[in-house]
């Protein structure tokens, strides 16, 4: 499963690679950070580099740590192709130059056709349950049991967040009133003057928003009165109607 990404940072025979071997797996996090992501100086790989050392998975923990990975060392596949994913990221960088050389693959006789792209997806692969995982942890998503639940949340929150109109509307400067929150009466204590405080701001925000809720069924009204309101007269059925 990280045949590609491991061919693609020319590690040696990554056709044999297996994941599952301790020390294969191990040899290939040392070779990561030693020739592709350099997280470290070299004098701080010791830890990492003692392969055979049983205080190792505590250095590969601290590493995921250090590197900011989103998956902890018992994540191993989604770990793995994390680190996969930030060092071919390093290695673009470090090569833009060759890379906007490479001539793109040739259109297929299909390309016209319109392919899509959920098809083919296996929801089981690592790689999938890595990616919605990496998402979910950068948009704090909660975790679900099932991945494709999780992909249809990152999917709305997106839509409805991350969209140019959002994104638009977000950024639009709401130039709000000053509140004395003295003035306003919180109608119970929390024993706690900051907990108070917040209390009031937060029903402050809850009453905000009943008024825009408001103003909107306000309007839903005026608009279903304007198509009720103006009825046609028809003299021959005798009826007032449409």
């Amino acid at each position: 499963m990280f045949r590609r990404k491991l061919t693609a940072l020319d590690y040696h025979n990554p056709a044999a690679f297996d994941s599952k071997d301790e020390t294969q797996f191990r040899n290939c996090i040392v070779w990561l950070e030693d020739q592709k992501i350099r997280h470290y100086k070299i004098e701080d790989r010791g830890n990492l580099r003692n392969i055979p050392s049983s205080d190792w998975p505590q250095a590969y923990q601290k590493y995921l740590q250090d590197v900011s990975c989103p998956f902890g060392a018992q994540e191993r596949q989604e770990a793995l192709d994390w680190l996969l994913g930030l060092a071919v990221r390093y290695e673009y960088g470090d090569n833009v130059d060759k890379y906007k050389k490479c001539e793109p693959l040739a259109a297929s006789s299909n390309s016209d056709k319109q392919v899509d792209p959920l098809v083919n997806l296996d929801s089981n692969s690592p790689d999938f349950k890595a990616g919605v995982m990496a998402l979910s942890n950068i948009l704090k998503i909660q975790r679900h049991d099932d991945y494709l639940v999780m992909l249809k949340a990152i999917r709305i929150l997106i839509q409805e967040r991350l969209s140019p109109e959002a994104i638009t509307k977000a950024s639009q400067n709401r130039e709000g009133i000053p509140v004395a929150l003295d003035n306003h009466i919180l109608g119970f204590d929390t024993g706690d003057a900051t907990l108070n405080e917040a209390a009031q701001i937060l029903r402050l925000l809850h009453i905000e928003e009943l008024r825009e809720l408001q103003t909107k069924i306000n309007e839903a009204i005026v608009a279903v009165q304007a198509i009720i309101a103006d009825p046609k007269t028809d003299h021959r059925l005798g009826k007032v109607g449409r």
